[in-house]
């Protein structure tokens, strides 16, 4: 009996083996795919899709499913049918455009998983529903300079902290999503040469984790995980091709390309800060010379700003947004000279991919307009003028929390769906 989507898109396997994450719309082909002549292994990546669909924006009526996945109506409606019966989703009467429907909610059954995002002097922790219910959030500064062992048993006892403050217990999450400030090699879940943590450079950052959390760990690179949580969290849940900056004292960049997110060869992808903008400039902690990063990473930022205070303590990024906020003019200065050569590194970046949109997040989101104003200048100055006029440039959607939540969304889609 013939199947709706009998040949269907592919999902790259990732370091440990399981399936890479998706955007609410899989379409791009890869290896590792499940055997597509099983209707089983068919059914259960259909069920994901529309499981990947209602965790990333909520419930959505039978037919709006049927639109966002590409399966026939009739497809939808069996597949609910089976999810409901497995307890998995709930579903209720509605009218949709005046017309009755069916109103798909996923079951919240006690299911949560955690997201971590590690920074370079940070560690923040998210506790979430696959209904996207945000049961606890914990935030705690690191001293910078604590080897990789050190971090991640902080993380362990804040986890802890965060499960005994919550009254749920370990064994039951259904997995930890992990972002980490640095490219991952996902051949061997080692962050290369050049991240911001260099204490944790050629370490097998994944076998760690998971020894010491004990629970199944997904590991990916902060800058992909904002992307994907701007597609599950965030508005923009109909983007299929956008791109997600990371401005801190690294400059990332996670790119969903087609719906999916993209890694590349081997997951060295959207190091954006490494782009030469200078060519006799600083040496970069890369090994380059007159890398983005030395000129507009929030590192380079504070520096210049430091120059131009007495301080009795070091700078940090939120004194240079309250200070830019206030309209001080050497802060607005140092986040212009920022903005105008990001902007013309972007420039490049969309010449090459046209995404439909280009998303700035890390600390300075909240600036908004101050920021954004001269990255678009950069932008439009250097982008080709139809690939410009055609790019929406906007703000993080989800503040600094945008990490944890996509490394929430990592976890509830590697987590397994029963049949």
């Amino acid at each position: 009996m013939p199947v709706d989507d009998d040949v269907r898109p592919a999902r790259p396997a990732g370091i440990d083996g399981t399936l890479l994450p998706a955007a609410p719309f899989p379409t791009t082909a890869g290896a590792g795919s499940r055997n597509t002549g099983s209707q089983r292994a068919l059914r259960d990546f259909n069920q994901q899709r529309i499981r990947d669909v209602l965790a990333g924006s909520g419930p959505a009526t039978q037919a709006e499913l049927a639109r966002r996945t590409g399966l026939s109506t009739a497809t939808i409606s069996n597949i609910v049918r089976r999810m409901a019966a497995a307890s998995l989703v709930t579903t209720t009467p509605t009218t949709s455009s005046g017309r009755k429907a069916t109103l798909v909610s996923l079951d919240e059954d006690g299911s949560f998983a955690a997201g971590i995002d590690f920074g370079r002097r940070h560690i923040r922790i998210i506790l979430a529903t696959p209904g996207h219910t945000i049961l606890a959030e914990r935030f705690q500064d690191v001293p910078p300079g604590l080897d990789a062992t050190e971090v991640i048993d902080e993380a362990d006892r804040l986890l802890q902290r965060t499960l005994d403050e919550t009254g749920r217990r370990r064994e039951d999450l259904l997995g930890c999503g992990v972002g980490v400030p640095g490219p991952v090699d996902r051949r061997t879940g080692e962050i290369v040469y050049g991240a911001i943590l260099p204490e944790w450079v050629g370490i097998n950052i994944l076998d760690r984790l998971r020894t010491t959390l004990r629970t199944p760990v997904h590991l990916d690179n902060d800058a992909n995980l904002g992307a994907l949580a701007e597609v599950t969290w965030g508005p923009h849940v109909h983007a299929h091709d956008l791109a997600f900056v990371k401005v801190g004292s690294g400059i990332g960049m996670g790119l969903i390309l087609r719906g999916e997110l993209y890694y590349g060869n081997v997951g060295l992808t959207g190091e954006l800060g490494h782009t030469t903008v200078a060519e006799q400039g600083q040496i970069c902690r890369c090994g380059s010379r007159g890398c983005l990063e030395t000129v507009a990473s929030t590192s380079y930022m504070l520096d210049l700003l430091a120059r131009t205070r007495r301080a009795d303590r070091p700078l940090t990024t939120a004194d240079l947004v309250e200070a830019a906020t206030a309209g001080d003019p050497a802060a607005r200065r140092v986040v212009a000279d920022a903005g105008q050569a990001l902007g013309r590194a972007l420039a490049s970046t969309a010449n090459i991919l046209n995404p439909e949109l280009i998303i700035i997040g890390g600390p300075l989101a909240t600036l908004g307009h101050i920021l954004l104003d001269p990255v678009r200048q950069g932008m439009h100055r250097h982008a080709i003028p139809a690939v410009s006029a055609t790019t929406d440039l906007v703000m993080a959607s989800l503040g600094d929390r945008a990490e944890a939540l996509g490394a929430c969304t990592l976890a509830f889609q590697q987590a397994a769906v029963p049949a």
